[in-house]
């Protein structure tokens, strides 16, 4: 995946869409992100132990990362992640204006 845990991301489409946030968790095996403040959702809590209160929180959840670009450090911009060789290992490049990423 092109995306790594810590990028900022810009969301593509869907209800947030041009919302940017910081990426908490990658999912390899599924291909999903979850982005801090995006795709979030309503979950119910039952108490488990005696004086615990339940309730309904607030949680962000998995959203597939072909919604997601991410946002170049330099220019600011949504972009797509390309690849050069440096020194024999490979470096992420913004394809905008070919900055190394990270």
């Amino acid at each position: 995946m092109k995306i790594k845990k810590g990028d900022t991301v810009q969301i593509l489409s869907g209800n947030d869409k041009g919302k940017k946030g910081e990426v908490l968790e990658v999912i390899p095996k599924t291909n999903k992100i979850v982005v801090k403040g995006v795709n979030i959702r309503k979950k119910h809590i039952k108490p488990r132990k005696q004086g615990e209160e339940g309730g309904i929180i607030s949680v962000e959840c998995a959203i597939h990362s072909a919604k997601a670009n991410i946002v170049c450090p330099k220019c600011g911009k949504a972009t797509k992640i390309g690849y050069i060789e440096e020194k024999g290992e490979k470096v992420r490049v913004c394809k905008k204006c070919g900055t190394k990423i990270k």
